[in-house]
């Protein structure tokens, strides 16, 4: 209980710190932007600070520039976001990301700090209007316009350059929609997309009726009745009568299969779809009347205008495609003003939501100072709703992690389903010793190879420091998914702390507490050691306690420092023996190899002495529901068959259980069932033996 309540108060004490802000002042982003660059005044409504560059005689406005985590402070794995400085050009390209400041723990002392700076530097020259994925960028020269492009990642890293990949986007696509005239809506990655499939053969009229194609006239009487006032209205007189078609408009996603297919050639619609990029749009506006949506002064490749598009409050841009592919269009249309203009992904249009275009009409008057007035007309639109979808996945998101590692995920899966197997249902497999000692060396080697160094899924008191450190800023723990396999494990091990206790993880799943195991045992094969030193109870259980004194310290650094935080926890070797494979300074490898060595004299003594997630996993597995571990009255008065063989010490003379130092090995489970181990089952076959006997030989006398 006093464990738990020290727990929940240094919790608190974490939940007391305040936010992380930005360091960066003008004078020093000058420093990092010297001329011809010049840094002016910080933006009154965003954090951003306006560069300039010397443009002839008048400076010009070059881009932005920011600080991460003003904007997106996404915790990293030590529970304080990393620092990014990024200077965004006027068109959403990277002029430059440099890393300010960091906590990840495998930068620090592990990889260094060489890999992450090498990974920011990749996104200089960039866009914004790009799709960047963290793959591999053997081929960026010929990606550098495309909307795919890949860079590096960071073996060993794979979850901290994602969480900085995140930050980055999250943060440069505010600043491009606040000042640059992105999408100011959701990320466009979590938009919905139009559909790709459900192409079948339609005409002009199925379209129209379909609501693909959606058609929208404007007449002269609502154009007139718009103007009245002006003094720009037309004379009485002149034109037709008041229904007459000013202009009528047709207005379709030319990007939807089912509309794009039927109304361009097959070498047209390929046509399209190589020029626009992932995530565009493709939007047809057709034209009859009086008045089109195109003027005189329209040049090819321009933006229109006469016509404009909204989405609730967002302006978007339309630009012309400038295709001369030919659509198949009705005799009466032929001649018609048509026009293909691009949306671009970024700019966040939603194709689930209604589009309001707007017609403007503009008329003058005054002949020596001539006055414009114009008029704007709305031309509502909506895509049918069959033709949208949710996205596939977030690309600059977390989601995108878990799809690339399903089969890693798959593999875990069954994994954890076996073990849970076997722990409720041990019979079979501790039915003797070598069966037991086969399936448990198996599933460590698993452990170590699979979990620990290929899937990097080391569980770590990092988990639990970071997560303090996250509620104590007042952020979401959501950077913990950007390590699917440790929230797999997490999960996992939350369930079965409720039913069997600590021992699940430590004996089963660390994969530094697997690498001691096998250690051991390639040890006694070799010859070098066959019994492990065994201290004597009293001096065992003051030992224990020690893991405690080191949970607490570093949990009350985790609330005060997270400088020292990232000091403390490297009391665990985990990061040095399974994430960076021993290739680190010295002094790390030293302690790493002498907790190995020192196994192989006092068994798996930093797993009971000092290590800081046992004791934590220790004091949630008080919740434990079920004592599992089968027991007999003769355990402990008389036999300690058992506890003489516990290489944990974790059972009690009286032959009672202490599972919160149960590493759940199964060796007591499979002494307790086999007659020829166990000393009561031994003594009752001799006695079952005697009274055969006894029998046999009164009937021989009868």
């Amino acid at each position: 209980m006093t464990g738990r309540r020290l727990l929940a108060a240094l919790l608190l004490m974490g939940l007391a710190l305040a936010a992380q802000a930005g360091v960066m002042t003008r004078a020093a982003l000058q420093r990092h932007f010297p001329p011809p660059w010049t840094v002016g005044e910080k933006d009154a409504q965003l954090p951003v600070w306006p560069i300039f560059k010397q443009d002839m005689t008048s400076p010009v406005l070059a881009g932005y520039v920011f600080e991460s985590v003003d904007l997106a402070p996404i915790p990293g794995f030590s529970g304080t976001p990393i620092n990014l400085l990024v200077a965004l050009d006027a068109k959403g390209a990277f002029l430059d990301v440099r890393v300010l400041s960091h906590h990840e723990p495998v930068f620090l002392e592990g990889l260094g700090e060489g890999p992450l700076l090498r990974f920011a530097e990749q996104y200089k020259g960039l866009s914004l209007r790009q799709n960047i994925k963290i793959g591999s960028n053997a081929n960026r020269g010929e990606q550098q316009g495309s909307a795919n492009v890949y860079i590096d990642g960071v073996a060993k890293a794979t979850a901290s350059v994602r969480i900085l990949h995140q930050s980055l986007l999250a943060s440069a696509l505010q600043v491009a929609r606040a000042r640059l005239g992105f999408g100011a809506g959701s990320d466009p990655a979590l938009l919905e997309r139009v559909r790709r499939d459900g192409f079948r053969p339609m005409d002009w009229d199925a379209l129209l009726q379909a609501g693909l194609v959606q058609r929208v006239r404007l007449s002269r009487g609502q154009v007139e009745q718009a103007f009245a006032g002006t003094g720009v209205e037309e004379a009485e007189g002149t034109g037709a009568a008041s229904g007459e078609v000013f202009s009528e408009l047709y207005l379709a996603y030319l990007n939807v299969p089912a509309v794009g297919r039927n109304l361009l050639s097959e070498a047209g619609w390929q046509h399209l779809l190589g020029r626009i990029d992932e995530g565009d749009h493709a939007l047809l506006a057709i034209a009859t009347g009086r008045y089109s949506f195109v003027g005189e002064s329209f040049v090819r490749g321009a933006v229109p205008d006469r016509l404009t598009l909204r989405q609730g409050e967002l302006p978007l841009e339309l630009r012309d495609l400038d295709l001369d592919d030919p659509l198949r269009l009705p005799a009466a249309l032929r001649h018609a003003d048509a026009k293909v203009f691009r949306v671009i992904g970024p700019a966040g249009l939603d194709p689930a939501r209604p589009l309001d275009f707007a017609l403007r009409v503009t008329r003058e008057k005054g002949m020596l100072y001539g006055e414009r007035v114009s008029r704007d007309f709305a031309l509502p639109y909506r895509l049918p709703a069959d033709q949208v979808i949710a996205p596939q996945d977030d690309t600059k998101g977390w989601r995108a992690v878990w799809h690339a590692r399903a089969w890693e995920l798959a593999v875990l899966a069954g994994a954890l389903a076996l073990l849970a197997l076997v722990l409720a249902r041990p019979r079979w497999i501790v039915a003797t010793p070598a069966r037991l000692a086969r399936f448990r060396t198996g599933y460590l080697v698993f452990t170590l190879v699979f979990i620990g160094w290929f899937a990097q899924g080391q569980l770590s008191i990092v988990h639990v420091t970071a997560a303090i450190q996250a509620l104590a800023a007042g952020r979401s723990l959501g950077f913990l998914l950007y390590d699917p396999m440790s929230v797999a494990l997490w999960a996992f091990v939350a369930l079965t702390l409720v039913v069997w206790g600590r021992g699940t993880f430590c004996g089963w799943l660390c994969p530094f507490g697997a690498l001691q195991e096998l250690a051991a045992q390639i040890a006694r094969r070799a010859g070098l050691g066959k019994k492990h030193l065994r201290l004597h109870r009293d001096v065992d259980a003051r030992l224990k306690r020690l893991k405690y004194v080191v949970l607490a310290a570093i949990l009350v650094l985790a609330a005060v420092s997270p400088a020292w935080t990232d000091r403390a926890v490297e009391v665990e070797p985990f990061k040095t023996a399974i994430t960076l494979n021993f290739v680190r300074a010295w002094p790390f490898v030293a302690w790493a190899g002498g907790l190995v060595l020192l196994n192989l004299v006092l068994y798996k003594g930093f797993c009971r002495y000092l290590c800081p997630l046992g004791a934590g996993l220790k004091l949630l597995g008080h919740a434990r529901l079920l004592k599992w571990i089968p027991r007999r009255a003769e355990c402990g008065t008389p036999c300690q068959t058992c506890r003489h063989r516990c290489e944990y010490q974790a059972i009690k003379p009286d032959g009672a259980i202490v599972y919160g130092e149960c590493f759940q090995c199964l060796d007591c489970v499979a002494i307790h069932d086999s007659p020829e181990r166990c000393a009561p089952l031994i003594a009752r076959g001799r006695q079952r033996v005697i009274a055969v006997q006894a029998a046999a030989a009164v009937r021989s006398a009868a």
